[in-house]
């Protein structure tokens, strides 16, 4: 299991961003993390996939520990070797490089399975095996998504985190990152999932948190998250009785939400 426990962050020995943050992925399972722009998803991952010092952030208080090892004080490289592998948000491809390029360099820790690995990652995005050849940059967003996933998935990771995969792209390619995601999860890779489209995190989801501000603010199984009133309003855009309220009602909504009251 990967978890953080009582984890705070500053970036710059100054600045707070993760107040206490407690949370725990289990093997096997899709667990998915909620929250605004700003509220400190993807230095969580960070923190993770051992990627702060780049952005001069540090880890100050708390752990972060793989199956009760504790890892806060490793290295990326020695973290991605654990099987803790990153998708960033905006897809970070190599866009002058071919697609299978792409791929091969997200395989070069594991050079003796990088056949095996092109063809699993062709069977589950069957449109990157017709564009093998292509230049990167020239893909569409959406399947420029799909190179990403697929240039993590290479190295055969025991846990994925995905940052914002659906940022951005269209309803029916939305769909399709989401079916993989289960796919994916199906053959043995825990997924952490971050998204701001709580309702397609939460439908594949066995748990989720709800972070703000730097601080979980809730933790229950998905589908009581699905069914609660605040997420569903806050995060769903669904008023009590289920129907979408609109830009008008949101923004002169003056209800707290229940867990800052």
């Amino acid at each position: 299991m990967l978890a953080a426990k009582n984890l705070e962050v500053v970036y710059d020995d100054v600045m707070l961003v993760l107040r206490g943050v407690g949370l725990e992925v289990p093997q096997g399972q899709i667990v998915a993390l909620l929250g605004a722009n700003g509220a400190g998803k993807s230095t969580l991952l960070r923190a993770l996939s051992g990627l702060l010092d780049v952005h001069d952030g540090a880890v100050r208080r708390g752990s972060i520990t793989l199956d009760g090892e504790p890892i806060h004080t490793y290295g990326a490289a020695r973290i991605a070797a654990l099987g803790i592998k990153q998708v960033m948000e905006g897809r970070r491809i190599l866009a002058d490089l071919t697609v299978e390029e792409n791929l091969r360099i997200g395989g070069h820790v594991r050079p003796r399975s990088i056949t095996a690995n092109l063809d699993r990652t062709y069977q589950l995005f069957p449109v990157l095996a017709d564009r093998r050849r292509r230049t990167a940059g020239y893909l569409s967003g959406g399947e420029q998504q799909m190179l990403a996933i697929g240039r993590a998935l290479m190295s055969d990771p025991a846990y994925l985190l995905l940052d914002e995969p659906s940022l951005g792209l269209a309803p029916m390619i939305v769909q399709q990152i989401r079916d993989v995601i289960v796919q994916i999860n199906s053959q043995g890779t825990t997924v952490l999932l971050v998204e701001q489209n709580a309702a397609m995190a939460l439908s594949i989801a066995q748990h989720g948190y709800v972070l703000e501000n730097g601080s979980i603010v809730m933790d229950k199984p998905a589908a009581e998250l699905l069914a609660d009133g605040d997420v569903r309003e806050f995060y769903l855009g669904l008023g009590a009785e289920g129907a979408a309220k609109s830009f008008r009602d949101v923004k002169h909504y003056r209800r707290r939400k229940r867990w800052l009251s």
